[in-house]
């Protein structure tokens, strides 16, 4: 209940703060991006419950001849790389903590797809519900390996606590203002995890 109150307080202060950017995030996607502005995507929470989390959107649908995707890199773009590096992409998620999809703090919702494919002791990651930032974020973020974003998502679940999430929360500030780890050291995106 106080997680969960928590979450409400945070996600109401956040969305009143950041209103501006999501106007100006909002007009740069439509701009340089295109519509929609925002997509939703199947990602699992709490107990593997499947949920459509929010994002604005980062890459463009180019394709090559054969109407394939381009390159994650040639659709992500300028615009996308700033959206992303900067955060600004994750802001609709603050709806998710609303309804109650999301906490504030907790393990990144992966893809659906990763579900088969971990073991037992990463498959903890979903005894909580999924988060915005979390533990395995403020200690690496894309630059760590997926084995260690595991131990970090798994550590979290097993000593959570209302003061480890405001430690959380005040570490990602830190990481926002100085953009790291968003990318990881061998793909502007992170590359997919095909399990252990």
């Amino acid at each position: 209940m106080v997680k969960r109150l928590f979450d409400i307080i945070f996600s109401l202060i956040f969305m009143i703060i950041f209103s501006p950017l999501y106007i100006a995030t909002s007009l740069l996607v439509w701009i340089a991006i295109g519509r929609p502005i925002l997509f939703a995507q199947e990602r699992p929470t709490i107990n593997e419950k499947i949920f459509g989390i929010y994002k604005f959107r980062t890459m463009s649908d180019e394709r090559d001849e054969h109407g394939n995707l381009l390159s994650d890199e040639i659709r992500l773009g300028k615009i996308g790389k700033f959206i992303r590096s900067s955060s600004l992409d994750e802001l609709p998620q603050l709806f998710n903590v609303l309804r109650g999809d999301m906490s504030m703090i907790g393990p990144r919702p992966l893809l659906v797809e990763y579900l088969p494919l971990y073991n037992e002791r990463q498959r903890k990651r979903h005894n909580v519900k999924a988060g915005i930032t979390g533990w395995a974020q403020v200690n690496g973020r894309n630059a760590i390996s997926w084995e260690q974003k595991f131990e970090y998502d798994v550590w979290y679940v097993e000593h959570i606590s209302f003061w480890l999430d405001m430690k959380i929360l005040g570490l990602t500030m830190l990481k926002l203002f100085r953009r790291s780890g968003i990318s990881s050291s061998t793909s502007v995106t992170m590359e997919k995890f095909r399990g252990k």
